[in-house]
């Protein structure tokens, strides 16, 4: 199986790319479980934090916007004043996939490695597949992030967030969450909800959520917070109206922003299902972690200095994710010996080609380059753009020199 451009990952970014690619008629093959990180790592019940209007996957003939799909599936919908339900995304994202990608190929790349003027790469259903050039979409699986102690908790009493689709083996339990972000607060509403005993334990004094979408909005407010992709806000406009502008700002600068911008905060809707039900620890720093008598055991202290122990049957780690190359673990070593990096987020073009010619990497891993756009859905749209002028040169090419360079090489 040869193809001009291969694609890792069939979520929003790989999906929206493959429908780029096949209305260019630029050829392709795309691999990976479509919308695996929202089928299978996002709890059941969950509310995206997105706006409905920022929540559609990118085609380029703009055909099927989530606002056609729910109207089609007499689907409750609203721009911005009636939050996405996750069972909703998801539906769409496969229908997305049945209309722009049913070339989809549903396994996983084991590994991905140079050869000659293109690379090959192994599936886990046992193929071989030479590509000229590949796009890693792969998302922030990864990625995710347990810090210490709690990394060498045994995995039966603790894990991270990612982990957990279905809730329903918790209920009745004590769950205690570490977070303070929207994955924390969303698990501990919907714990809450079934019938779990939660405790919430986060560094910040309070909690933080999104202000919930007015109706109307005088024009001094629709100047200070214009609305954008990722919330409303000067600066959040700027960084979706111009991602190329911030891929030419200092790196330190980027990395400042990407880190800062956007901090820890619930979508408005969880502020209901939160406060006032679910039993919050702030303030607090983790000192220990253990398992005693068959339960977790927490030791925090509070910014006076108070020492506070909590005691459940399982942690929740709700830690967020932290871009690291290295964990790319298809990756080739030699492979990624060259990739340059900046903290382990790898240096992209404008036209998110790495430093090894004909990689390109898009989505969450891109956002040190190109903005916290690239953290959500609506980036799709501006990534794909970029990649397809790029990625559509050579459209005819098939089996040229180059390829037979690729199989001279497979067969050494």
């Amino acid at each position: 199986m040869d193809a001009d451009v291969a694609i890792v990952g069939a979520g929003p970014y790989g999906l929206a790319l493959a429908a780029c690619l096949r209305a260019a008629g630029v050829d392709h093959q795309i691999f990976g479980r479509p919308m695996d990180m929202w089928q299978r790592h996002m709890p059941e019940g969950m509310l995206l934090k997105s706006d409905a209007f920022a929540s559609s996957l990118y085609d380029p003939g703009n055909d099927l916007p989530l606002s056609r799909f729910c109207k089609e599936r007499s689907i409750e919908y609203h721009d911005d004043l009636i939050p996405v339900r996750l069972q909703t995304f998801v539906e769409y994202g496969l229908t997305f996939k049945d209309r722009f990608a049913p070339h989809l190929e549903e396994t996983i790349v084991d590994s991905l490695r140079q050869e000659g003027a293109g690379f090959a790469f192994n599936l886990a259903n046992g193929t071989r597949v030479l590509a000229r050039r590949v796009v890693a979409a792969t998302g922030i699986g990864h990625f995710r992030y347990v810090p210490p102690p709690l990394n060498r908790l045994p995995a039966e009493f603790a894990s991270h967030s990612y982990d957990h689709h279905d809730l329903s083996p918790f209920e009745g339990r004590r769950v205690a969450v570490i977070g303070g972000g929207a994955s924390a607060i969303d698990l501990a509403g919907l714990l809450q909800q079934r019938g779990c005993d939660v405790q919430l334990i986060c560094r910040r004094e309070k909690l933080r959520f999104a202000s919930p979408p007015q109706i109307r909005r005088s024009l001094w407010q629709r100047i200070r917070y214009p609305r954008s992709g990722i919330g409303p806000g000067l600066r959040s406009r700027l960084y979706t109206d111009a991602p190329l502008l911030f891929h030419l700002m200092p790196e330190a600068l980027r990395q400042h922003i990407v880190s800062r911008h956007l901090g820890p905060a619930a979508g408005w809707p969880m502020r209901d299902k939160v406060v006032g039900r679910v039993a919050v620890t702030n303030g607090c720093e983790l000192q220990a972690a253990s398992i005693t008598d068959g339960c977790v055991g927490l030791e925090l202290r509070n910014r006076t200095g108070e020492a506070i122990s909590v005691r459940a049957d399982h942690l929740i780690a709700a830690t967020g994710y932290r871009v690291d190359i290295r964990r790319l673990s298809y990756l080739d070593k030699s492979l990624l010996l060259r990739l340059a990096h900046a903290t382990h987020a790898p240096v992209l073009s404008r036209h998110f080609e790495s430093s090894v010619k004909g990689l390109f990497f898009t989505g969450p891993i891109a956002a040190n380059s190109f903005g916290p756009m690239m953290r959500f859905a609506f980036g799709a749209s501006f990534a794909s753009r970029c990649l397809l002028p790029i990625l559509s040169r050579s459209v005819a090419y098939r089996s040229s020199g180059a390829m037979a360079a690729v199989d001279g090489q497979a067969g050494k």
